[in-house]
């Protein structure tokens, strides 16, 4: 059973699992499991996705119940009126807080790619971070005797395919758990101390005005547990204020 975060008449958000594909795609054909059908076999209606998130992000993700709202919340997302929040773990310590102004070439889906024609000239996009956490850890993983990591919060102002990853990529602040973006020796490092093996990365928060009402609406998401256990062996953790950690910078 998913987790349902929201729901009314025309939209319904549920915190997606990190290991959930959204829909089918031909980057995973021997998948059999996606959220917009076990979303609706759960609650017995046709749902259809205002936005993605990758397989291996987990949190919070946005269905309408029927093609119009669905219109008109997938143009939210493409006219940038969707305040997006993530959490992030990553590689290093990148400064306090910064805006990744990089432009992406779009990227297509091999479906895609037999229908759409390639735009090579790349996009704007625009990515918003503050760093909540800092750590470091007595393991060689590079050339270094220990390995620095960062726990990040993220505001993507654009919605390019991969954007936080292959910003994070570009700052040379991979996330931690990339296998496409990211270092192998740290992931697998996460792996051996923490068991963890999934994307370290996690969508906490949308708002927006309803796309029918007007009215202003936050959904918010706690992050799952595979990804609290990883923040906790680190010494972060989760305050009412927002999050903080244990000799935080």
């Amino acid at each position: 059973m998913l987790d349902i975060l929201y729901r009314d008449d025309h939209l319904i958000a549920i915190h997606k699992p990190s290991g959930l594909l959204v829909h089918r795609t031909g980057l995973d054909a021997r998948e059999e499991r996606f959220a917009v059908q076990l979303l609706r076999d759960q609650i017995g209606r046709h749902v259809h996705p205002a936005h993605r998130l990758d397989k291996g992000t987990s949190g919070v993700l946005l269905f309408a119940l029927d093609r119009d709202t669905a219109a008109r919340a997938g143009a939210l997302f493409e006219n940038q009126q969707v305040s997006k929040r993530y959490v992030a773990v990553v590689r290093g310590h990148p400064p306090a807080a910064d805006v990744i102004d990089h432009p992406l070439v779009r990227r297509f889906d091999p479906a895609e790619r037999r229908s759409a024609r390639a735009d090579t000239l790349p996009q704007a996009a625009i990515t918003r971070y503050r760093r909540l956490a800092t750590t470091e850890l007595p393991y060689q993983v590079d050339r270094y005797p220990s390995s620095r990591y960062a726990l990040l919060e993220l505001q993507p102002e654009t919605g390019r395919r991969h954007q936080l990853r292959r910003h994070l990529k570009h700052i040379s602040h991979p996330i931690i758990g990339d296998a496409t973006f990211g270092k192998g020796r740290h992931n697998r490092l996460f792996q051996t101390l923490f068991g963890s093996d999934r994307l370290l990365l996690a969508c906490t928060g949308l708002a927006f005005r309803h796309p029918l009402s007007d009215t202003p609406l936050q959904i918010d998401c706690p992050l799952a547990p595979d990804f609290t256990n990883v923040l906790t062996a680190l010494g972060w953790h989760l305050r009412a204020d927002g999050l903080s950690a244990t000799g935080d910078s």
